[in-house]
């Protein structure tokens, strides 16, 4: 062996380990790569937001078409359920009577009005034990 090879020999068995030539380039390289990737996650994020504050636009509009057209719906229902209640007060009228068709009607209207309103307190506790984790029977 030379006395450069020994040298070699020697330097690498030391205690400290190899000798790096340049650390910096590897630095860079791997800060480079962080900071591409930083940028690539706030391009994402900002792609994302600026995604979902157009589907939240177009909801919006939607929704509103939609409402306009329940209301226009339940006015539309309403109004038809108004003209079948006249027509049976009128129609009954000639059979029992006017104070005897506002009975039969106004009754048959007071059994509905309970019917939907005991099931719809039925259907509130059931959502509401539902809910509270508690096993609905």
């Amino acid at each position: 062996m030379n006395d450069d090879e020994a040298a070699k020999v020697v330097s690498s068995s030391s205690s400290q380990g190899p000798v790096r030539e340049d650390p910096a380039p590897y630095d860079e390289g791997l800060s480079g790569a962080i900071k591409a990737l930083i940028d690539d996650g706030q391009t994402l994020f900002q792609a994302e937001l600026a995604y979902r504050k157009e589907q939240a636009a177009f909801g919006l509009g939607a929704v509103k078409r939609i409402a306009v057209l329940v209301i226009l719906g339940l006015a539309f229902g309403f109004f038809t359920l108004l003209a079948i209640v006249v027509g049976l007060l009128m129609a009954l009228a000639q059979y029992v009577g006017f104070w005897g068709s506002l009975a039969i009607v106004g009754g048959l209207l007071a059994i509905l009005t309970a019917i939907c309103l005991l099931r719809a307190a039925k259907a509130v506790r059931y959502v509401r034990s539902g809910l509270a984790g508690k096993d609905a029977a």
